[in-house]
């Protein structure tokens, strides 16, 4: 077997290769039919087939004989704690609290609600909801209040469960507050909440409504796994939309359990007892599908980090836990590389551990840079692989074939398309370019198991923003390129959704806050090239005839109103007062000719554009 013969194989006989792949996990009911087409292209992977994610996590191992090794190990730098628990402990914990959110009449279909920093109890939160066959979603612990109630509102969810605070390098983030102000604000009101108390902060309860944690879980009987449809959701996971509402990606059972198996066989080369170590948060798909669910149905064990790269205490954290918990395969972004080599360039850190184990280094969630790819190949000594994917697809679009055979890498690229994942770069009209030329790069339908199915609650949205604008094609939103070679180059977004550091934020929504200002008369967020985080937002404000406010004043309230309608994690902290913005003659910004100016890249001036004497006075803002 060779990849291409493997990849090939899963574009022209795609029931019988996820029929062989789908034989890697433990079904209740194995499907026998593989594919049912709806329309467009779409369908459903292994409809008639039934299980339970839970259980295939946690008990399947059992099963096997598995139950005494490790399978989730906790290490929290910021608390100065490390736990672990094997595959029977686990499920123990994520099967009781299952009977007691079944006690409080949690059910299949039911949606939870999940805010938490790292700590062992929102893993067990996730799989005990699955458990149920309740579908949860996760938000990113620390998220402002009205975020959390835009998704409250939107899910609906029957119960929230939050801790009492998330730590970071300097301050402790009170969760219940947040909570409790997004509930406020929610028009639908979830029936009860579960709060984890954590030594730093002890948060009041509601009565009626909250409930503590370890009193929540006193008494309760253990729940069975129940079985779902492998079509029957599993998690809604938020994304940024273009028009500032977050879109609640649906990720069904089957395909799900199916795809991140496969995925960490071929992606990872990830075998039953490896360590397996993705750098993220739960609140990120990357959680998902690599702290959670990949390596438990692999049999691997899950490190959950509670720190960051640097700072925690320093920029040897990361080669701390691979040289203590004798981590394999390291998963991370390339925002925390380049963090580390920013405060230790000659990696100093890196010699004072053992890193002997670590197999190879992997990298995702935006364009990996070639000076980080170069330092980490250049220290480390080892195979630094990136690969591409989105929150929609669950894992990887593209990849070096590791599980196959490893390739030949090249910086700058994702290296070849997943079996399963018909690559292409179109021009503007859906038709194939040249090799080497850029353009929209999209999937054939239909897409391989694991990715989304819908939009929660708007189908009519998945498809308008998926699969309409190139017929027949998954259009992923990025742009890029394929060489001679068939090695893709993914080059960025081409809509308004930036990515800081491996997270996509919406610069619409960003826009709607700024434009709420009364000072404001017109403004602009793009994202600008950083060599920290890959992009931030950069603002251009237009202000108001009349208005006394000054630029600085105005700045800083700009700047605290974004942070507290998305969070600190937008990292917006520059808003430049301008006169004018460049405009088409009709009325379009050119928000990608204003990208270019901000990162000092050389710039066509539009045949459309209303006054291209504008383009020098952008110039001169960004130059002083």
């Amino acid at each position: 077997m060779t990849y291409h013969s493997e990849f090939k194989r899963s574009i022209e006989q795609p029931e019988d290769f996820w029929r062989e792949q789908s034989t890697m996990i433990d079904w209740h009911q194995p499907p026998q039919t593989i594919w049912e087409k709806l329309e467009n292209g779409h369908g459903h992977w292994f409809p008639d087939g039934t299980l339970n994610t839970s259980d295939i996590a946690l008990d399947a191992h059992i099963r096997a004989g598995r139950g005494e090794q490790k399978a989730l190990i906790y290490d929290s730098p910021v608390t100065d704690t490390q736990q672990s628990y094997t595959y029977q402990e686990l499920r123990d914990q994520v099967a009781v609290f299952a009977g007691a959110l079944r006690n409080q009449g949690v059910e299949k279909g039911d949606r939870v609600i999940i805010y938490m920093p790292m700590i062992p109890q929102a893993v067990i939160a996730m799989l005990a909801c699955a458990r149920l066959g309740a579908i949860h979603s996760v938000v990113f612990g620390g998220f402002a209040a009205h975020e959390l109630a835009v998704r409250i509102d939107d899910a609906k969810p029957k119960a929230i469960i939050t801790a009492s605070c998330g730590i970071e390098v300097s301050r402790v983030i009170e969760y219940k507050p947040l909570v409790d102000d997004a509930i406020a604000e929610a028009v639908h009101k979830p029936e009860f909440c579960v709060l984890y108390q954590r030594s730093q902060v002890t948060a009041s309860l509601i009565p009626e409504r909250d409930h503590d944690w370890n009193n929540f879980v006193s008494g309760a009987a253990t729940a069975d796994p129940v079985p779902v449809k492998a079509t029957d959701p599993l998690y809604i996971l938020y994304t940024s939309g273009t028009t500032g509402k977050p879109k609640g990606v649906v990720r069904d059972n089957g395909g799900h359990a199916v795809a991140m198996r496969y995925s960490m066989s071929l992606v990872y080369d990830a075998r039953p007892g490896d360590v397996y170590w993705a750098a993220s948060d739960v609140g990120w798909v990357v959680g998902h599908s690599y702290i959670v669910y990949g390596p438990l149905f692999t049999g691997c064990t899950t490190v959950l980090y509670e720190g960051k790269p640097v700072r925690t205490p320093d920029a040897g954290a990361f080669w701390r836990v691979c040289q203590d918990h004798k981590v394999n395969i390291l998963f991370t972004a390339p925002t925390a590389f380049r963090a580390v080599r920013k405060e230790d360039p000659e990696a100093d850190q890196l010699r004072r551990y053992d890193i002997s184990s670590l197999k190879r280094i992997y990298l995702a969630g935006e364009r990996l840079d070639p000076p980080t790819y170069e330092w980490l190949r250049e220290h480390t000594g080892l195979p630094v692989l990136d690969h591409w994917w989105q929150t929609e697809t669950g894992w990887a679009i593209c990849c070096n074939p590791v599980g196959i055979d490893m390739v030949q890498t090249k910086p700058g690229s994702a290296t070849y398309p997943s079996p399963g994942f018909n690559v292409q770069v179109l021009d503007p009209e859906g038709l194939p370019v040249q090799a080497g030329e850029q353009g929209d790069v999209a999937v054939k339908l239909p897409l391989p198991p694991g990715c989304l199915t819908s939009v929660w609650g708007d189908d009519d949205r998945f498809k308008s923003t998926y699969l309409s604008p190139i017929p027949g094609y998954y259009a992923s939103g990025d742009g890029g390129y394929i060489d001679e070679e068939g090695y893709v180059f993914i080059m960025g977004r081409t809509d308004d959704v930036i990515n800081v550091a491996g997270h996509r934020l919406s610069t619409g929504e960003m826009e709607e806050i700024i434009a709420s200002h009364p000072a404001v008369a017109e403004c602009c967020v793009v994202g600008a090239n950083d060599e920290l985080k890959g992009q931030v937002p950069l603002g251009l404000v237009l202000v108001k005839d009349g208005a006394t406010i000054s630029e600085e004043e105005l700045e800083e309230e700009l700047v605290e109103m974004v942070r507290e309608r998305i969070g600190a994690i937008a990292c917006f902290r520059q808003a430049i007062i301008v006169d004018r913005l460049p405009k088409t003659r009709s009325g379009k910004i050119l928000r990608r000719v204003i990208r270019q100016i901000a990162d000092g890249q050389d710039y066509a001036v539009p045949s459309t554009i209303d006054d291209p004497a504008i383009l020098e006075e952008i110039s001169q803002h960004f130059s002083s």
